[in-house]
């Protein structure tokens, strides 16, 4: 059972047990390792096998299935209990998480709907642990905004990687968070399932703490969890500069990076993050489009008050075959780059079609490189690697 799932049925029909059984034999990432019959025997199984999921049935005999619910829940926490049941009512629903279910599914289900929830929960539960064990650490958060004037000059791409390069790189808990509210493609760019974005969390937003917020973000395989862009863009009219700034006040003190993909804009929501970031990294490609609206976005920044070393300029796709130097970039923009991305159209386009990162899949390209380069830099990794070395020689 190494590295899988596993799973006790808790149902009275022995039918419905061996239905269950052979819906989830063809999953590799799911094991069953025992059935109950009643709520009784459930809690007596839990307690000897401590598994991962249960799927507990609600109308049972000796013991109904929800206050069987609210006894594992107590008695093992780290077990996260699916109720099945052929009431799809909110009501139902309802009394099924005060008892302390993390998931309720309707019979009958598919195989597909069952194993989906499954893996669903125990990503939850997972996430749980993982703020468990921090909650007692101060975590010192920082807040990096990538940002341009200008679409089409690859800032997901750079904030995608970047995220992913941080949590490998760090081992620390890295957010993503998808800012353009009307066409933000994080979420496509890293090939997730999406069940909840900013727009569901927004809706709730008013009795929300820093752990629930937990359920609403997906977490990508790298570690970095993501809040993706709406749905559809007309919901970013219900989404303003308030629900920004408390989204990211929620969000500090769970995640030591947090990455804002934000829109080419500098409306209300676009300004929050920004003002609220310790960094910003202004993108831009070296076309003269491009290069005026950075300058005209650079001129804004300095009427806002905001400081020059809280701006760092990166170049992406850099390369002085095109036409225009590197120093007559700078001195058109008032700004020295920070940072250089090499042009490298065949890895960047073949991963984002599929889906994958290529700080993992292209790890060795120069492209690559330079997006660990930039992790390190903003995490200040070469400065703790050298703390270390220094302990090293004093041992």
């Amino acid at each position: 059972m190494d590295g899988k799932i596993s799973v006790v049925i808790v149902d009275d029909s022995r039918e419905t047990v061996e239905n269950i059984r052979t819906l989830l034999r063809f999953e590799s990432t799911v094991e069953v390792s025992g059935a109950a019959f009643d709520g009784k025997e459930a809690i007596r199984l839990c307690e000897k096998l401590k598994p991962d999921i249960v799927l507990m049935d609600v109308n049972m005999p000796e013991m109904d299935g929800l206050t069987a619910t609210q006894i594992i829940s107590m008695q093992q926490p780290e077990t996260g209990v699916i109720i099945m049941s052929v009431q799809g009512e909110k009501e139902y629903l309802k009394k099924a998480m005060v008892a302390g279910a993390r998931e309720y599914i309707v019979k009958p289900f598919s195989s597909e709907e069952l194993i989906q929830t499954i893996l669903r929960t125990y990503e939850l539960q997972n996430r749980r642990k993982s703020i468990g064990k921090v909650q007692d650490q101060h975590i010192s958060t920082k807040i990096f905004t990538i940002f341009s004037t200008k679409g089409g000059v690859g800032k997901t791409t750079i904030a995608s990687n970047l995220a992913v390069a941080m949590a490998r790189t760090t081992k620390k808990r890295v957010a993503l968070i998808d800012l353009d509210l009307q066409f933000g493609d994080v979420a496509v760019m890293l090939n997730l399932s999406i069940k909840n974005t900013i727009y569901d969390l927004v809706k709730d937003l008013k009795d929300m703490d820093s752990d629930i917020v937990e359920d609403y973000l997906v977490t990508h395989f790298s570690g970095v969890s993501v809040l993706p862009a709406p749905a559809k863009p007309e919901y970013s009219e219900f989404i303003d500069a308030r629900h920004i700034e408390k989204i990211l006040n929620l969000l500090i003190g769970n995640y030591h990076y947090i990455i804002i993909d934000a829109a080419a804009s500098f409306n209300e929501t676009v300004l929050t993050a920004l003002d609220m970031s310790e960094k910003i990294l202004c993108v831009s490609t070296l076309d003269l489009p491009t290069i005026k609206n950075m300058k005209v976005g650079l001129d804004l920044m300095d009427s806002l008050k905001y400081p020059r070393e809280k701006i760092h300029i990166v170049l992406n796709k850099a390369s002085e075959q095109i036409g225009v130097k590197f120093k007559e970039f700078e001195q058109t923009i008032g700004h020295p780059v920070w940072a250089y991305i090499p042009e490298d159209s065949q890895t960047v386009i073949t991963s984002a079609n599929k889906g994958l990162p290529f700080v993992m899949t292209r790890s060795e390209t120069k492209v690559a490189r330079a997006i660990y380069g930039i992790s390190d830099a903003l995490c200040e990794r070469r400065a703790e690697q050298q703390k270390e070395k220094q302990k090293r020689k004093w041992i």
